[in-house]
């Protein structure tokens, strides 16, 4: 199968509706390889939705979209998984009984840490993987400013560190395609700085990146492109300057008034 590995997400004709209410209308879009996309529009525009066909927890009703050039309309989120794809939720789901760094662990899909028979006949290689995956954890971790907190319980932590440890867990999974859904939504301004400097790193080491929010002004600050939504349907695409200037989408995002943000 032939890729265009300039392209990580591609949708063509993307439609999805529920009990007749239409969520993606003949959705079309692509998302460049190494980038941050914004994925913006008011309550209702179809955002989480495209997230949720993207990471296959919904089947599309119509149309297409790709990853790497893979095929995954039909795909099962686990086969999306394996391709490099690893997404965040609006509303956390974390393991509250289990510590952070277990949270973490959970996520590593490395083979030699699931194969039963690897840890009957290979136990020295199951015993340098897990540590190795527990390394990677503790980074993981650090990396979104939650180094000393990996042996509490994720049910203790605050909202703004439960937000940081589920995109720590993603970033387990070693993706190449990362899909957040709405990660800033709560955030005191330090814990909104760390997840920038996160997505920053992970940008600079060429992951993809699809963000989903709806403070303009971390959008603006973080996305190279912008993608708006509208009833389903893609309404405007542009820098962050181009979509802060465009007049169609502050009517339709602010009803002619207001900032999207600097």
């Amino acid at each position: 199968m032939s890729q265009n590995t300039d392209i990580a997400v591609s949708a063509s004709g993307l439609s999805k509706s529920f009990d007749g209410v239409v969520a993606l209308r003949d959705l079309s879009l692509a998302v460049r390889s190494g980038s941050v996309t914004g994925l913006i529009g008011p309550n209702g525009a179809g955002k989480t939705t495209f997230l949720n066909v993207a990471s296959g927890f919904w089947r599309a009703d119509g149309g297409s979209i790709k990853v790497f050039g893979n095929e995954i309309t039909d795909v099962s989120p686990e086969r999306i998984a394996r391709l490099g794809v690893a997404r965040t939720f609006q509303n956390i789901r974390l393991l509250g009984q289990m510590t952070a760094i277990e949270n973490v662990l959970v996520a590593d899909r490395r083979p030699a840490l699931r194969s039963l028979c690897s840890a009957v006949f290979q136990r020295g290689r199951v015993r340098k993987s897990q540590e190795e995956a527990r390394q990677a954890a503790m980074n993981h971790l650090r990396l979104v400013g939650l180094e000393g907190k990996e042996l509490q319980l994720a049910m203790s932590l605050s909202h703004g560190q439960r937000k940081l440890l589920e995109l720590a867990r993603a970033l387990a999974c070693r993706p190449a395609v990362l899909l957040l859904d709405e990660p800033a939504a709560g955030l005191f301004p330090k814990a909104t700085s760390q997840v920038e400097q996160v997505l920053l790193t992970l940008r600079k080491a060429g992951t993809t990146i699809v963000v989903v929010e709806h403070r303009m002004d971390f959008v603006m600050r973080v996305c190279d492109t912008v993608i708006v939504l509208s009833n389903g349907a893609k309404l405007a695409e542009g820098t962050p300057e181009a979509i802060r200037r465009n007049k169609q989408v502050r009517q339709v995002y602010l009803g002619g008034g207001g900032s999207l943000g600097s």
